[in-house]
């Protein structure tokens, strides 16, 4: 099984070109339309469609509001190889043009990640399951007590 995860977005180009310099992943070709760009690699092809996809797909109606960041109802997390790798390529991020939502952090299930936004504003968080030597996760967040004033 290989996953295809697609965005839909107003620049399938720039935001290809984007993942490309962040992820190194090379384009998928063959899949390439006028609508339609692809990055792969072994395990998944990550495609950006262009917004005439949604009537397509029979989406419409469900396109952002022009002028408006796309909701975050799903996002893509890459799995790196070291925390290294990580914090690097969250480094590089807002010179590619996306945004650090989180810099790189220990998580409580035992990962070094970041969550970024691409340029075009969908979230996605890049992550390794090795935290940098030296850090230790922290405990599992507790909710706050919303009870008291």
């Amino acid at each position: 099984m290989r996953l295809w995860f697609n965005l839909l977005c107003p620049d399938p180009q720039a935001l290809m070109l984007f993942y490309q310099a962040l992820l190194g992943l090379p384009e998928a070709t063959a899949s390439r339309s006028p609508i339609y760009r692809a990055l792969a690699c072994e395990a998944f092809e990550l495609g950006f469609n262009a917004l005439p996809a949604y009537g397509l797909l029979g989406l419409q109606g469900r396109e952002p509001l022009p002028g408006t960041l796309p909701p975050v109802t799903a996002y893509a997390t890459f799995m790196l190889t070291t925390p290294a790798e990580v914090s690097e390529a969250a480094g590089r991020v807002g010179a590619l043009g996306g945004q650090v939502l989180k810099p790189p952090y220990a998580t409580y299930y035992g990962q070094w990640q970041a969550v970024l936004a691409d340029p075009q504003g969908h979230a996605f968080r890049l992550s390794t399951e090795h935290l940098p030597e030296g850090v230790e996760k922290p405990a599992f967040p507790r909710p706050q007590d919303t009870t008291q004033a």
